[in-house]
């Protein structure tokens, strides 16, 4: 562990950097060892957001997962979106969702709206 800071810029560097906060992981906060640890880990987040971006769901999947996550059905979602066959659209692709459709579903789901409004891999291919 050398005391000089420097950005990552190869993978060689942030391999380094893992390597060394692996051995400083669990060091007390305050402390010099707890300060290291805290700039690697921005060093090392900032190099990952560059080169291993993470893309946010397309709003399917979104929706999806929400309604795991409550225990939702598609019926559910007839409030939300529409009729039953519309709701059937939208979870199949086959239709966009409304800027009305992302309203209810941000604010009855707390989806966010920037993902909502991102197109569907569907739209995408097209």
């Amino acid at each position: 562990m050398t005391n000089n800071l420097k950005p990552i810029r190869t993978k060689a560097d942030y391999e380094a950097a893992l390597g060394e906060l692996e051995l400083l992981w669990g060091a007390k906060s305050g402390t010099p060892k707890g300060d290291r640890l805290d700039v690697l880990a921005t060093l090392i987040e900032v190099y990952e957001a560059r080169h291993f971006p993470i893309e946010p769901p397309d709003p399917i999947a979104a929706i999806q997962f929400r309604m795991e996550q409550q225990g939702l059905t598609r019926k559910d979602l007839e409030p939300l979106i529409g009729t039953r066959a519309r709701v059937a659209e939208v979870m199949n692709r086959k239709r966009s969702l409304s800027i009305e459709m992302i309203r209810r579903l941000h604010e009855k789901l707390g989806i966010s709206a920037e993902v909502l409004i991102r197109p569907t891999r569907a739209d995408k291919a097209a």
